[in-house]
């Protein structure tokens, strides 16, 4: 009867030690995945890119340098409509490289189809609200693209073109945050034609842009119910 209380003992003791290495060696597993999860972020954080401010001085030696960097042409721009595809166009380079970078800096995300007009455009990247002004402040709140506005090219249905400031500007350059989809008949292109500068075109989506274009909006053509947009780069 001693001997088999013993050998009961034994067993349990073992069991007990197993149990226990189990559970240190589960511990310590978790504790190795926990660091390395903290070990990739920091190093995430750390290969991330930190830019410039974006001034009038410098816009065209920072963008040319991204443009060679980041060549992508393709963007997916994404509603609660549907999704938009655009092509940009590469001899706008200027143009194409500041669109890639505000897509990767994820300006758009949170800003708004904030103008539509039927038969006309729909224009985007703003909004009211304080983050949109905020990442202005940090990306550049002041300057403006030079114009590449390309001889014979003219708005047409689905054309992509930027946003410009009217004060003091007869060089026609662009304001870089905000960009419109054109939809209206050629007829009503003569003050935009040669005025702004056109660097793309939708490939996919222009059923979307139809009905974004046909919302019900307030006497200042904003939409009363607002178009939220985020945008990634395709390729």
């Amino acid at each position: 009867m001693k001997k088999l209380f013993v050998c009961f003992l034994g067993i349990v003791l073992f069991l007990g030690s197993c149990e226990d290495k189990k559970k240190q060696s589960e511990i310590k597993n978790e504790i190795e995945n926990e660091t390395k999860v903290e070990a990739k972020t920091e190093t995430e954080k750390n290969t991330e890119t930190e830019y410039p401010e974006i001034t009038n001085d410098n816009v065209v030696s920072f963008l040319t340098e991204y443009g060679k960097e980041n060549p992508e042409t393709k963007v997916l721009v994404t509603t609660r409509f549907g999704d938009i595809e655009i092509e940009l166009y590469k001899d706008t380079p200027l143009h194409r490289a500041n669109f890639i970078y505000l897509v990767k800096q994820h300006y758009f995300d949170e800003t708004f189809f904030h103008r539509v007009v039927p038969n006309f455009i729909i224009q985007a990247g703003n909004s009211d609200l304080r983050s949109t002004q905020e990442k202005r402040a940090k990306l550049g709140k002041e300057y403006l693209l030079p114009a590449e506005i390309i001889p014979g090219r003219i708005h047409e249905y689905g054309t992509v073109s930027g946003a410009k400031e009217y004060r003091e500007n007869p060089d026609n350059r662009t304001a870089p945050y905000e960009f419109f989809i054109f939809l209206g008949p050629k007829s009503s292109t003569t003050h935009l034609n040669g005025k702004y500068t056109i660097f793309g075109r939708v490939i996919k989506g222009m059923d979307v842009v139809e009905e974004i274009s046909k919302v019900e909006a307030d006497d200042g053509d904003w939409p009363l119910q607002n178009i939220y947009i985020t945008a990634k780069v395709l390729d």
